[in-house]
């Protein structure tokens, strides 16, 4: 089960912090990542997190958006910073327990479990 939280309204240029809580699985062994959505669109990757550590992006949030983990609290985090109206979404944590990496670019091939979306307003 996943269940995130962090999310909501915050003007242009403020910062976020999502959080992720696993339980049931162990962080560390599979691909981990964030998506988000808006009505009416496909599911859009926006950060992985892969069982050795390293990290992708997507384009549109490189440099403001960091993903992490804390294992000991199976815990996986997205900081948002600089935020543009353009980032408000349905922002949903996902977890495939049964692969280790992440694919490059992020899409969702219908392997992930999701959490329940958290959703960010951001207003110009």
């Amino acid at each position: 089960q996943l269940v995130e939280s962090g999310g909501g309204s915050v003007q242009a240029g403020g910062s976020l912090r999502l959080s992720c809580v696993a339980s049931g699985h162990t962080y560390s062994a599979a691909c981990m990542a964030w998506f988000r959505q808006i009505p009416g669109k496909a599911r859009e990757g926006v950060a992985a997190a892969n069982s050795d550590g390293t990290t992708s992006y997507a384009d549109s949030v490189k440099g403001r958006f960091t993903i992490s983990q804390d294992n000991a609290k199976n815990t996986l985090y997205l900081r948002m910073n600089s935020l543009k109206p353009e980032d408000s979404a349905m922002y949903y944590c996902a977890a495939d327990w049964l692969r280790p990496y992440c694919d490059t670019p992020l899409v969702d091939l219908g392997t992930y479990n999701w959490g329940q979306g958290t959703q960010v307003t951001v207003s110009s």
